[in-house]
């Protein structure tokens, strides 16, 4: 009688740590996986930052449109960010230092340059945001942050065809 309630128990027991045991590792992120989205949080502050400084400071229609957009779609990719990964992940207050630095130059540029300077950041940026998405999105296993990825990337995708198209205009090369 014992030996059964003792193997009831044990069995009861594994039961109830296959089903919670999921449900609380579903809860927690890699350390890779944070350090991507605290990454991530930091360029799309950056990237509203900066769309806002070249709505502001862009001479050209081309500069002003795609600014606007970075405003609404970082600043919509932000939000749900905070939403997918809720408390589990301090989201930084401030940018990065490299973003950082991105947004002291741009913001040093002259009148006359500042456009073109904006198109060549935003090309090189959106190169690395989309390099990075992909890559991240072959090796995410948390599901929340992984459909965040995987809805964002074509955005990303948008946003550096545009880029590109915008630095043509505006006789920038790609670099």
């Amino acid at each position: 009688m014992k030996r059964k309630l003792v193997w009831m128990a044990v069995v009861s027991l594994f039961a109830v740590c296959s089903l919670v045991l999921p449900a609380l590792a579903a809860d927690k992120l890699t350390m890779g996986e944070k350090s991507f989205v605290k990454e991530a949080a930091s360029g799309g502050m950056m990237e509203v930052e900066l769309g806002q400084m070249a709505k502001e400071r862009g001479k050209s229609q081309e500069v002003k449109d795609f600014a606007q957009r970075m405003l609404t779609d970082h600043g919509k990719a932000n939000d749900e960010l905070k939403s997918v990964v809720g408390n589990r992940v301090k989201l930084p207050t401030k940018l990065e230092l490299k973003h950082k630095a991105t947004v002291e130059r741009l913001s040093k540029a002259s009148a006359d340059e500042f456009d073109r300077k904006y198109a060549e950041a935003m090309v090189k940026d959106h190169k690395k945001d989309v390099e990075k998405f992909t890559k991240e999105s072959k090796k995410v296993k948390d599901p929340e942050l992984k459909g965040w990825i995987e809805k964002t990337l074509p955005v990303l995708e948008q946003h550096l065809q545009h880029a590109k198209d915008m630095a043509h205009k505006l006789g920038v090369s790609e670099k």
